[in-house]
């Protein structure tokens, strides 16, 4: 929605409520937001009247125009008696008005900034075209080269809206609930905390809690999920995302600089300016480029003269070699390869973030494609994090369906597990609410971490622990019937939690997690593709064996404390070079800062994992790795395309220009040409399908 739309909105809302609060059955003053308000279709088209009110917009057309005007009557002033020397020295005065733009840059580059670039060149090439006598061909030169400065401008800019496209996502203005009614305020009054309402159809403004309604929220344009999220109380939506058909009344949970859609701009603007090696390696390329092609120019121009006692200047019969030099310094400009590059990369890195990949420099999304090997962590990552207390066992268990002594059993392992965000502490609270023993126990207090085994904490004056049979083992007195027991469950698939209340072991917890569906498939989407697939895993060899054999994971390693996993990554890096680790971006950061390249799952709303890894997988979803791979593997061949097409282009017309066959503007306009296609062949990174092999 623009400004002036907000504005016509709020004056309807004005007119509409009268001072009285609006309910939810009102009339919207908000316009619902369609599908033709998606700003990535309106920034995928690149047309004639955006060039050209681009072009019109150039501040130097005031002064270069007259000069083109000018330019174009001197060749006319021999027919009125005018000398030759006296028209070629009013070109000379008049050719810096007329090619103001370049020559002034040129000077700025060659003296203040002591490089060597595409306008220093070309105000050789202007001033050596008159001094030759060919006039016609610096003007046709300088109006040409001023579209091309154009088209790169418009094309720089076209890829910079397309880049920043997602703010325009969120509407600017939000109904606010207060006590003197609902009003309509700009995105960047609210707090968090505000109450707002958002109706059917419309986009939510800002990150939130659902605090009364139910609906269906199309999350689509932040993730790549292309089904709708059903959203009731207590449900977190995101900016950006449109609301289906219910009322909802939504807490504001973040600030409009901090929400969804603000991260995502910020962390593609800085995946802009992070350069992939390619892009890099062109930078560097041209730096050394464009000197060699100064000196072959000045060979080109010396060498038949001197040597062979050909012709410096042009004749009836033919151009001379201070032409044809010109030519070749003309046709050798790398600037093609200097713009379709980047706009390459930015093509690639939006066209991610709008099915919901975000990587965080284009140095990811170049290399992602080359590995060999992809590490992933079991829980929440390959399996739905979501696992449930199958089977609890009291030392004392009476055989009754629901005894004291196992819900005890629960009640302690839920009070060392009243602060963990782990799955495996989830489960063990959600058991622990189920049987009515949730509070039972206070927290346990001064918990203590025990390195990926377990934890433990003071309860009731006593050092409770709950943990792996690993650590009993080493550190407790475990009777024989829970070691069996819990060996029996983990050969079985599952993860056991053995519980000591301080005193005694007490008995043990079995816990199942599921495989995500479709991670099969994704897996051996990624194997065809050459990519081997690994677990790293806490867990006990049992479980782990089960997910792999499940999904179809081909090496397992499991049981590895932190500082193992670590390891294990330096391990796999020196035996297959760079190695990729996918986690859930929570508790997998050590491992996903230790990869090469660390992708991370659940983004969306999510700010630890947004911060934590080098690729986000906005959904919680593994089916976007596979298109994050396919892409990263299509941008590289576009960049490679476009070096081939410039490089040979470049050659043909370079050994035409030699032979002399082809006039200045010739030169100029093949350059431009390259310049269009590479341009136009990066930005097919945004229309990349998902689905494409």
């Amino acid at each position: 929605m623009t400004m002036n739309q907000a504005d016509k909105d709020k004056q309807t809302f004005d007119e509409n409520s009268a001072g009285s609060a609006c309910t939810g059955n009102c009339s919207s003053p908000i316009r619902p937001y369609t599908s033709s308000d998606m700003p990535a279709e309106k920034a995928s088209v690149l047309d004639f009247k955006g060039f050209w009110r681009y072009f019109r917009r150039m501040p130097d057309l005031k002064i270069i125009v007259p000069g083109w005007i000018l330019l174009t009557a001197t060749f006319f002033l021999e027919r009125l008696g005018l000398s030759e020397t006296a028209v070629l020295v009013l070109q000379f005065m008049i050719l810096p008005v007329a090619g103001w733009m370049v020559f002034r840059n040129g000077a700025i580059s060659l003296f203040k900034e002591h490089n060597l670039n595409m306008n220093v060149l070309m105000s050789v090439a202007f001033i050596g075209a008159v001094a030759i006598g060919e006039a016609h061909e610096a003007l046709i030169m300088v109006i040409l080269f001023t579209l091309s400065e154009a088209l790169e401008g418009y094309t720089n800019d076209h890829t910079r809206a397309i880049l920043t496209e997602f703010a325009d996502l969120a509407p600017h203005q939000a109904l606010l609930k207060t006590a003197d009614g609902d009003q309509l305020v700009p995105i960047e009054d609210l707090k968090v905390g505000d109450l707002i309402l958002v109706r059917a159809g419309e986009r939510f403004p800002m990150d939130g809690v659902v605090v009364k309604g139910s609906s269906e929220a199309n999350q689509a344009p932040i993730t790549g999920e292309s089904k709708l999220v059903p959203k009731t109380v207590s449900d977190e939506v995101l900016s950006g995302t449109v609301n289906g058909q219910g009322v909802l009344e939504v807490r504001v949970s973040r600030m409009a600089e901090d929400n969804t859609i603000q991260r995502i701009i910020a962390m593609v603007n800085e995946a802009q300016e992070n350069k992939a090696r390619q892009e890099k390696f062109i930078d560097r390329f041209a730096a050394v480029y464009t000197p060699i092609v100064i000196g072959v120019s000045i060979l080109v121009a010396l060498i038949p003269t001197l040597v062979f006692k050909q012709s410096f200047w042009n004749t009836p019969e033919s151009y001379g070699w201070f032409h044809r030099a010109l030519s070749v310094l003309l046709v050798g400009c790398p600037c093609a390869l200097i713009i379709s590059t980047p706009i390459t990369m930015v093509s690639g890195l939006t066209r991610a973030a709008r099915a919901g990949v975000i990587f965080k420099g284009g140095i990811f999304l170049e290399s992602l494609s080359s590995s060999k090997v992809m590490a992933f962590d079991k829980t929440g990552t390959l399996t739905l994090g979501k696992p449930s207390v199958t089977r609890v066992q009291a030392i004392d268990c009476t055989g009754e369906e629901r005894c004291e002594p196992c819900d005890n059993l629960v009640a302690v392992a839920s009070s060392l597990e009243a602060h963990s965000t782990h799955p495996l502490g989830t489960a063990v609270k959600q058991e622990a609410l189920a049987r009515g023993v949730l509070n039972r126990y206070p927290a346990a207090e001064g918990l203590q971490v025990l390195e990926g085994r377990g934890q433990q904490g003071m309860l009731n004056g006593k050092l409770a622990t709950v943990g792996s049979l690993p650590l009993f083992l080493a550190e407790h007195q475990t009777p024989e019937e829970i070691i069996t027991a819990s060996r029996t469950a983990e050969s079985q698939g599952q993860t056991t939690m053995l519980i000591c209340d301080g005193e005694r072991v007490i008995g043990y917890l079995a816990v199942q997690d599921e495989p995500r569906p479709g991670t099969k498939e994704v897996l051996a989407e990624l194997k065809a593709k050459g990519i081997r697939t690994v677990m790293l895993t806490g867990d006990n060899p049992g479980v782990a064996e089960r997910v792999a054999e499940a999904v179809g994971i081909d090496q397992v390693y499991a049981s590895l404390l932190p500082d193992e996993k670590l390891a294990k990554l330096t391990e796999l890096k020196q035996e297959y070079g760079q190695v990729v680790m996918v986690g859930d971006g929570i508790n997998d950061s050590p491992a996903l800062a230790q990869a090469d390249i660390g992708v991370a799952m659940g983004g969306a709303g999510n700010a630890q994992v947004l911060e934590t890894a080098d690729v986000v997988l906005m959904n919680d979803d593994l089916s976007q790795l596979p298109f994050a791979v396919r892409l990263s593997a299509y941008v590289n061949h576009l960049i490679r395309q476009n070096v081939v097409v410039s490089l040979s282009v470049k050659a043909l017309v370079a050994a035409a220009a030699m032979a002399g066959l082809t006039p200045l503007w010739m030169a100029v306009f093949a350059d431009i040409g390259i310049s269009l296609i590479v341009t136009l062949n990066g930005f097919r990174a945004l229309r990349f399908e998902a689905k494409t092999a």
